[in-house]
């Protein structure tokens, strides 16, 4: 199953490559870009479970260009 990063990314047709590495370009680690890739903060007790800061959600929003909060599956 896709997560919700994958889906968003899938309509404006950005790969994997493409989105680790304009993460990457924010500044964001490559293992935490992976991460949010797959989904991994999608189920969490609290933002620090998956090791995964609010701040690299919205670099990866402003990648995808979509706000933050289309993120979060629903």
């Amino acid at each position: 199953m896709k997560s919700r990063v994958q889906e968003l990314a899938e309509r404006v047709n950005m790969t994997y490559d493409e989105f680790i590495g304009e993460m990457r370009k924010k500044g964001c680690s490559e293992p935490t870009a992976i991460k949010i890739w797959n989904g991994d903060y999608e189920n969490f007790n609290d933002y620090e479970d998956n090791n995964i800061q609010l701040s690299n959600l919205r670099k990866a929003a402003a990648v995808l260009a979509v706000r933050t909060g289309s993120l979060i599956p629903k």
